[in-house]
Parts: structure tokens; C-alpha cells; sequence
């Protein structure tokens, strides 16, 4: 079980890795290991960004292992806290994380995509939800899907099952950036260097103030904003004072994350 999931730590930058010979598909069994890999990542202090992708350059992951379905695994099955391979309603993960999508993302493999904040794509990566053709409702594609992209596209996607390739998901802003073929890892982890600089404080904070202003009116965000704690940390951090005098003496800040 623990082999389906491989793990690279490097300064802060946890890698994740869906390896499931031969397409990375998720039983029920990887999918609350990749719940507990999400949760360890949330929670060790150590940990700033992750990175989450699939071994081999055909396949992220097709979602759920139809084999485990055919064995008895049923879709309201506990799959763990965070649902259906641990990224689609993760508890508090206020660290950014990035998907190195490197082949086919297609039913649950393309929610756990949705789940991260900066997608990579490889060229010849496509997305799918093709549940439709099962009679299987893809729970956190429709409620996702609809706020990443126009509502007119995402109804077609969802109804259809259709395939999107990387250069439509560029188009409607659904990945950050199309890489050619073996190159998505290299990108991804420049991406996570860069934010692994950044304040330690911010991201959180970002992640947060998006996360309960995502539907709320401008002026209720804005006076949500100084209720939330970690936007409070910010505020009165140490290194908000750092990367002022930092920025007056014209030096690299050096940042405490307090």
C-alpha cells in the first residue's frame, strides 16, 4: 500500500508521487494513504509546498480503480477525510501545492488536480470526467469545476465527458502553464523553489483569505479580512517590519516566519 504513494522531501518541498502500475489509479486503500500523506503535509511545520504527480508519461491517474469497484469497493466508501484521494475538501491545508500533471487526469484523477492551487501541464496531458458514461456523479468536479472555468464550458465537460487537452485548459486559465513532455516535474519544482523564498506567513494567510471570501460580496470579504487569524499573524509579524527594512536597504530579507 505504502509503495503506491512514493515521497520525496527536499528544504520544505514534499513531492508526492501516485505510483500505481499500470495507470496510477486509486483504490481505496491509496486513496486514505494519500489522505494521511495530505494531513502529515498540513501539519509538519517543516513542510511549505507540495508537489503532486504521477509516475511514468502516460497517465496522473484515472481516478478510481475499477478493479477495487468490481472487488466490492462501493463510492460512498470512506476514503478518508480530505474524500476521494485526499485533495478534494482537505481540512485547513493552508500550504500551496502544485500538480505536475504529466499524462491523463480524467474522473478522480482530475478532482485531485482541481484540488491543488497551480497546475503544470505536460502537452500531451488531457483531462476527463467521464462519469457520465457509468452513471456516476463527480461530486467535486461539480462543485469545483464550475469556479475554476466559464459555467457554459464546465456544464459541457460535465455532461458530455468530453476530453480537454492542455492547450484548451490553458485557454480557459485552468493550467498555470503547458510544459512539453518531461518537463512538468522540472517546472513544477522551479515553481515550489520560488515560493519556498517567499515569507512563510503569506501563503497561509492567502490560502485562508481565499478560501472564506471565495463566495462573499467585495465589501464582506474586506470585512471578513480582519477576523481571520493568520491574516492577523501577518499583520503583526516580524517579518512584515523584515521585508519593509529589507526593502529600504536594498537586501534580500531574511525571514523568521514570525
Amino acid at each position: 500500500m505504502t509503495d503506491s504513494v512514493k515521497l520525496v522531501r527536499d528544504n520544505g518541498v514534499l513531492e508526492i508521487t501516485l505510483d500505481r502500475p499500470k495507470a496510477n489509479a486509486i483504490d481505496l486503500a491509496t486513496s486514505r494513504r494519500l489522505n494521511d500523506v495530505v494531513s502529515e503535509f498540513r501539519d509538519d511545520p517543516s513542510l511549505r509546498i507540495a508537489i503532486v504527480t504521477g509516475a511514468g508519461d502516460r497517465f496522473f491517474s484515472p481516478g478510481w480503480d475499477l478493479k477495487g469497484a468490481a472487488a466490492g469497493e462501493k463510492s460512498d466508501e470512506d476514503w478518508g477525510v480530505g474524500g476521494f484521494g485526499g485533495f478534494n475538501y482537505p481540512r485547513n491545508l493552508n500550504k500551496p501545492v502544485i500538480a505536475a500533471v504529466n499524462g491523463i487526469a480524467c474522473g478522480g484523477g482530475f478532482e485531485i488536480v482541481l484540488g491543488t492551487d497551480i497546475i503544470v501541464m505536460e502537452e500531451h496531458a488531457k483531462f476527463a470526467l467521464p462519469e457520465i458514461h457509468v452513471a456516476v456523479l463527480p461530486d467535486a468536479g461539480v462543485v469545483k469545476l464550475r469556479r475554476r472555468i466559464p459555467y457554459h464550458v464546465a456544464v459541457e465537460f460535465l455532461m458530455t465527458g468530453r476530453w480537454m487537452d492542455a492547450q484548451e485548459a490553458k485557454h480557459w486559465g485552468l493550467a498555470n502553464h503547458v510544459v512539453p513532455k518531461g518537463q512538468g516535474m522540472a517546472r513544477a519544482r522551479e515553481i515550489a523553489r520560488q515560493l519556498a523564498d517567499g515569507p512563510p506567513l503569506l501563503f497561509p494567510a492567502i490560502k485562508q483569505m481565499l478560501r472564506h471570501t471565495e463566495m462573499l460580496p467585495e465589501h464582506e470579504a474586506f470585512e471578513l479580512h480582519d477576523s481571520l487569524h493568520l491574516v492577523q499573524q501577518v499583520v503583526n509579524s516580524e517579518d512584515l517590519k523584515e521585508g519593509a527594512t529589507a526593502f529600504a536597504e536594498k537586501r534580500k530579507p531574511v525571514w523568521k516566519g514570525r
